[in-house]
């Protein structure tokens, strides 16, 4: 895999220096599939929402849904092609159980295909990198790369964890992480330097590890367990946990670092919480009751806002990261969850 300076941003907390290079238009048709195509600035917000096996395109400035397409059963996690004319969607099923992916034409607001994951079972997390969707396969203890050119899954990797769940891609390419929640771990796959093996790590962290981020600086990672109220802080270098922080979540589910590295947002799915963490200092900022249930949260890519997906109260907040105070509530459908940005470019700035 090549190296990237610039990649789509996809709420992964990885950018230092994000630059917007000019606003596309995306043409999309209207929420309701009636009249013209309805011009959408990039960039747009896409939401899943998983009672309604559906994505949502959202006008960031307006908070209003311009499109709604239909996808496979109970999708969980999306991301965008570069170029802003795809989304992934893994469709997970009830519980493991889905085995499919969901191709969506952003600007024919269409599904394009359903790709017939059989024999892999249990997609989940998922990111787009070097013209390809990756994601992870729980059922099937694999992650996998499926090649939009040729509408096939050209590469599958063996983790042999159970319950491998998010996925994330380091900027550089050469290294892929995983969570792993029932054997509470996180995987690191690091790409040999001729680009032709990978090897990995799997490292201990506490108890059903879900969500996870990797800091702007690429030097930590943080994963929040779900399942003992912490969150295991691993040095990137090392692939060792250098600090384990007791945050008192019931039930965390994702992580997300700010864009300027400062602070790290938790969301907490048993108590409806949003926790704010000091990157720093691993001290908590502030602790807001959200809803009954929280899950999918993505920092915009101007870092002044965050939108936290509300799942139990069917609708997304919206958390000026300056005031840390939702500022509006807004709705897609139901149970809103995974989301992504799209028409998005990043430029990534390193200080190692």
């Amino acid at each position: 895999m090549k190296r990237l300076r610039e990649v789509v941003e996809q709420g992964m907390g990885c950018a230092v220096v994000v630059a917007l290079l000019g606003v596309a238009l995306i043409g999309v048709v209207g929420a309701h599939g009636q009249g013209a195509p309805v011009a959408v600035p990039s960039p747009a917000l896409l939401v899943l929402n998983k009672a309604e096996s559906a994505l949502v395109i959202v006008d960031p400035a307006t908070l209003k849904v311009v499109a709604k397409i239909a996808t496979g059963p109970v999708p969980h996690e999306v991301a965008a092609s570069a170029d802003g004319k795809l989304a992934f969607v893994t469709n997970y099923g009830a519980y493991q159980d889905g085995t499919t992916l969901s191709v969506i034409d952003l600007v024919g607001q269409k599904e394009l295909h359903r790709v017939d994951l059989t024999p892999l079972r249990g997609p989940h997390g998922i990111v787009f990198f070097d013209g390809a969707a990756w994601f992870t396969v729980e059922g099937s203890k694999k992650i996998a790369r499926y090649n939009p050119k040729t509408n096939k899954v050209d590469w599958t990797f063996e983790i042999g964890q159970e319950r491998t769940h998010m996925l994330l891609i380091a900027p550089d390419g050469r290294t892929i992480y995983t969570t792993n929640v029932n054997s509470d771990s996180v995987s690191a796959l690091d790409q040999s330097a001729d680009g032709k093996n990978w090897s990995i790590t799997n490292i201990s962290v506490g108890k059903g590890p879900e969500g996870m981020d990797l800091s702007p600086n690429g030097k930590e990672l943080w994963a929040a367990n779900s399942h003992d109220g912490t969150v295991s802080i691993i040095d990137a270098a090392t692939k060792k946990v250098v600090q384990t922080v007791d945050v008192k979540t019931k039930f965390s589910n994702r992580v997300k670092f700010t864009v300027d590295g400062k602070l790290v947002l938790i969301t907490d799915l048993g108590s409806g919480d949003l926790l704010v963490m000091d990157a720093a200092t691993r001290k908590e900022v502030k602790r807001m009751h959200l809803a009954k249930s929280v899950e999918g949260v993505l920092v915009a890519p101007d870092g002044v806002r965050a939108f936290v997906a509300e799942s139990g109260d069917n609708q997304l907040a919206v958390v000026d990261l300056k005031t840390l105070e939702v500022t509006k509530t807004f709705t897609t459908g139901q149970e809103p969850d995974g989301m992504a940005w799209v028409g998005v470019q990043t430029v990534f700035s390193y200080q190692f």
